[in-house]
This record gives C-alpha cells, sequence and structure tokens, in this order.
C-alpha cells in the first residue's frame, strides 16, 4: 500500500545493530517487490527468519477447465454447501494466467499458517467475523470488508462464525486506481476513498516459541509443507509501505452524475490483468429524462464478472444474493427486459456488487459449470 507505516520497535537507522539485551540483538529482515525497486518494509524478529526444520507434503494444484460453450452465465454460489478452512476448501470458479476467483465458506479456522509466495490475494467477507492475524499484526474483519494480502505475508485466519467469502488470486500486485494518486502514492482529493478508510494491522507481542511450526507455502504449482523452527509472528516492530490491509466497501464514496456512469467511476483496485470495481448504494442520475439502467453494451476487450452481495439488483431478473453472473467477451449485454424502463424514475439503489473484469479470457471450471443457470443465456427474451 503506497503510504508509509510504523508499529512496535524499530532501530533509528535500518541496517545496524538493534539490541535486544545485552547479549543478543533482533534480526532485521526486507521483504520487498521488483527487487529493490518496489514498495518494501522492513521487519524486526526475535530469531532468525530462515530456520527451517523439515519440508512436508508438496499438494499440486491442478485447476482445469470444463469444455464448454462460449454463453452469458448466472453462477449459483450460494447452493455451495463446501466446508472447511479458507486455505484447503476454496472453490476455483473462474481463471486465466492473470487472476483465480473462488468461492468459499469457512467453517473453521485455521490450525497451520499460510503464506502465499506466488499470488497476491483479495478476500471480500460476505458474511461472517472473525480475526486475521498476520507476521504484521491483527486485523478484524467483518461483512464488505476487502482484505488485501500481498504475496508473501504469513496469515492465520481465526473465525467467530461461519464467513462466506469471495477469493480473487492475483499473479500482479492489488494497487489504487493510478489516476487517483499523485506523484507521492497519495490518495487524491477526487478519489473514492483516501487513507483514513484503510485499516491497518494493530501489532500485538511476539511470540518467543520454539518447535515445530507448518506454513503452507502457495507456489505455482501448489501448496509445500514447511516447519519452521519457532513461532512465525516473533515481530517486535517493523516499517514501510508493504503490510496486509482491510478497505470495507461500504466505505467507498460512489460518484455519480446527471446521465448513466460507466464502470470506471467505481473502480477501487487495479492489477496488471484485471479491475476490482464496488458498486455501493448510491443516488441515481438526475437529468430529467435519465435512464438509470445500464445501457447494454459490448465491452469487445473485457469478461464481466458480478459477484452480488446485498440489495436489490435493478437491472437483473432471478439473481439472489451470492449469484455471480458472468458475461465474455464479445457477447452484448444489459438489463434484463423490462428492467430498462422499469428503472426510469428511480432515485437511489442500495445494492452492494464486486465486480471483476479481466483484460484476457477467463475459463470456467466444473464446479462453476455445476452451479450454471441453464436457462440464463435465453433470460432476454421478451415475456409473451
Amino acid at each position: 500500500m503506497s503510504f508509509y507505516q510504523s508499529k512496535g520497535l524499530i532501530p533509528n537507522k535500518r541496517h545496524t545493530i538493534f539490541k535486544r539485551d545485552s547479549n543478543s540483538i533482533y534480526y532485521e529482515e526486507l521483504i520487498s517487490r521488483k527487487g529493490f525497486s518496489g514498495i518494501y518494509s522492513n521487519v524486526y524478529h526475535l530469531r532468525m527468519p530462515t530456520k527451517i526444520n523439515k519440508l512436508g507434503k508438496m499438494r499440486l494444484v491442478n485447476i482445469k477447465s470444463a469444455k464448454t460453450k462460449h454463453q452469458a452465465r448466472h453462477i449459483q454460489t450460494q447452493i455451495i454447501s463446501n466446508k472447511g478452512d479458507i486455505i484447503y476448501d476454496r472453490i476455483p470458479l473462474l481463471f486465466n494466467d492473470d487472476v483465480i476467483i473462488h468461492k468459499a465458506h469457512i467453517t473453521q479456522s485455521m490450525d497451520s499458517f499460510y503464506r502465499n509466495a506466488h499470488f497476491d490475494e483479495v478476500i471480500y467477507i460476505q458474511s461472517g467475523s472473525g480475526q486475521l492475524f498476520t507476521n504484521f499484526g491483527q486485523l478484524e474483519v467483518k461483512p464488505g470488508d476487502y482484505i488485501v494480502i500481498p504475496r508473501g505475508v504469513i496469515w492465520q485466519l481465526k473465525i467467530d462464525d461461519t464467513i462466506r467469502c469471495l477469493v480473487i488470486e492475483s499473479k500482479s500486485p492489488i494497487e489504487t486506481p493510478r489516476r487517483y494518486r499523485n506523484n507521492f502514492g497519495q490518495l487524491l482529493e477526487h478519489s473514492p476513498f483516501c487513507e483514513r478508510d484503510i485499516k491497518t494491522p494493530d501489532l500485538l507481542d511476539p511470540i518467543d516459541k520454539e518447535g515445530s511450526f507448518k506454513i503452507d507455502v502457495r507456489t505455482n504449482g501448489g501448496l509445500q509443507e514447511m516447519f519452521y523452527a519457532h513461532h512465525p509472528f516473533d515481530l517486535v516492530g517493523w516499517d514501510g509501505y508493504y503490510f496486509p490491509w482491510v478497505f470495507n466497501i461500504n466505505d467507498f464514496e460512489p460518484i455519480t452524475g446527471s446521465i448513466h456512469q460507466p464502470p470506471p467511476v467505481h473502480q477501487t483496485f487495479t492489477s496488471k490483468g484485471f479491475v476490482i470495481c464496488s458498486f455501493v448504494s448510491r443516488m441515481f442520475d438526475y437529468h430529467k429524462d435519465a435512464i438509470p439502467a445500464p445501457y447494454p453494451h459490448s465491452n469487445v476487450d473485457s469478461d464481466e464478472v458480478i459477484f452480488y452481495s446485498q440489495g436489490d439488483f435493478m437491472s437483473r431478473k432471478g439473481i439472489s444474493l451470492e449469484s455471480i453472473s458472468y458475461h465474455p467477451m464479445g457477447l452484448p449485454h444489459g438489463p434484463q427486459p423490462g428492467k430498462y424502463e422499469e428503472s426510469i424514475g428511480r432515485k437511489s439503489t442500495d445494492e452492494l456488487a464486486v465486480m471483476v473484469d479481466t483484460f484476457e479470457p477467463l475459463y470456467i471450471t466444473k464446479a462453476a459449470q455445476k452451479r450454471s443457470d441453464k436457462k440464463y443465456p435465453f433470460s432476454w427474451q421478451e415475456q409473451k
């Protein structure tokens, strides 16, 4: 994240002796992006962060696409009945070389720790609450939260109750849109959110334990078990620009106009191969002849995925909470029959939805195909 944070104990000058007591020192670790030319944080451990007892099993992750037709889809994720933790029991639905979109119903807290070495992650909390413990500190999570976890962060999720969430893995860093930042990375006045809306970790007391602590490391090919010789949450302090953070969708300030505004005004995050947008409660267009419902459109260079989180979706019929609509590139889409006209005169909406627009075609998995509404591609036919 492009603003500076400092938590706990840090030395006056980096890369110098940082005494723990008269006989020992704290151990510095640099965590950085793009080699040594991107954002970074310096963190300070009780023990060397490189001590590994043993390597465990390697669990291969091979996401396969289903043989399917090129068509619009309504994926009914609310009927998914999986249980388990957020790592081993997430269900991939759509993917390409840039992004993997999963759904997870989390009924168990994590026993071990997790480090994604290959993807940045955004976790959108649909329902439920808990605590995300990381090597940078603790974050409370609740419905509507986007949890942004850069690769390399070690974390563990503890739940208060069942959490239903969308998990987005990104091959490239997750960032705020460039047009909303100045040359120093600060979010500008016209940005729909600012640094005050972002929660950063609360650093807890370091855990000074030796033993054998399992960390599942996500690689390009799968999950590698690694057993560390000490507890991974042993930081006494850290500072920098690299850390996990939380932004709640309800803190997104919508940009409206006299006529219908295009999806880029809803953009919240960006990555190299896709964007994430937030549709939130807002006033509708105020031109006297405005049509609030979106006009039919053919975005020929993007696949559109929308996760419906809350409220009444004025452009759709037959959509329920936790539904996903998928409109692949090359096909026009828009409001279903009657919804375009029905929107005229409406003043506001209370909807919440998360949209992912990718710049390369997505592949659909068998899990998503199995839960697809077969009638949806034909739902734009006029009812007689």
